[in-house]
């Protein structure tokens, strides 16, 4: 059972969503909102695995929000405008829908997005850890990664990209930032984007906002977590 809220500032539109969630047998309704603001408070007390979230609303649109979410769950967009799909896509939405909404438009997107958790789940199970590696599943090889030899891990849609100190083209494998935030050690390992995982070990220079691997290779650290990283850095910080 996949469990989902909706959000929509319409409650028509509100209304036939949540009639199209009912009406399914693989989704579970936990909530229903008409503001981007009430989703946000919600989510930081509950989990869910699907949000169906409108984007052209009055107080905070649907990117805005999905871009304040911290560990947001998969997304699917409604709108009443095309031009929307793209933007949709930039904060990861697995799918958006066009209003007006039919059900078979409904019931496959909410199946891509059954898939993509029941592959993703199957993918969490193949990851063996130890105290200093991990095992991860890459197309059809099982990969060991140190910890000690990650530099950075990197968010591309359903996929995750483990890049490594030795260079060399990133372990790619499919999995959530989030899933493999959960496993790694705490002391060693920092989000600082909500597309990225950096090891603190490997961390040589930061400039303002930006850690800095290279010229053409850096990171900035986002809003959300810039208090923690400055904490970490003052931490370490010697005159």
């Amino acid at each position: 059972m996949i469990t989902c809220i909706a959000v929509d500032d319409e409650p028509l539109a509100l209304r036939q969503i949540v009639s199209y969630i009912e009406q399914t047998p693989f989704l579970k309704l936990k909530g229903k909102f008409t503001n981007a603001l009430s989703v946000s408070s919600f989510l930081k007390e509950h989990a869910v695995d699907l949000l169906f979230l409108d984007i052209h609303m009055a107080d905070l649109n649907g990117v805005e929000l999905a871009k304040t979410l911290v560990n947001p769950p998969i997304i699917i967009f409604t709108t009443a405008y095309s031009e929307y799909a793209i933007e949709g896509y930039k904060v990861n939405a697995i799918d958006y829908l066009l209003k007006p909404i039919e059900y078979v438009d409904f019931l496959k997107a909410s199946n891509k997005a059954s898939d993509f958790i029941s592959k993703t789940q199957q993918t969490e199970t193949e990851i063996k850890k130890k105290d200093e590696f991990l095992f991860i599943k890459s197309g059809q090889q099982h990969i060991r990664i140190n910890f000690k030899d990650i530099k950075y891990i990197e968010s591309q849609k359903e996929y995750i990209c483990i890049h490594l100190i030795t260079g060399g083209e990133p372990v790619k494998t499919l999995l959530r930032l989030k899933n493999i935030e959960d496993i790694l050690p705490k002391a060693h390992f920092m989000r600082i984007h909500r597309s990225f995982i950096v090891n603190l070990n490997h961390i040589v220079t930061v400039e303002r906002n930006r850690i800095i691997y290279s010229r053409k290779e850096f990171i900035v650290v986002s809003d959300t977590y810039q208090e923690e990283f400055k904490t970490f850095l003052n931490n370490n910080f010697f005159n």
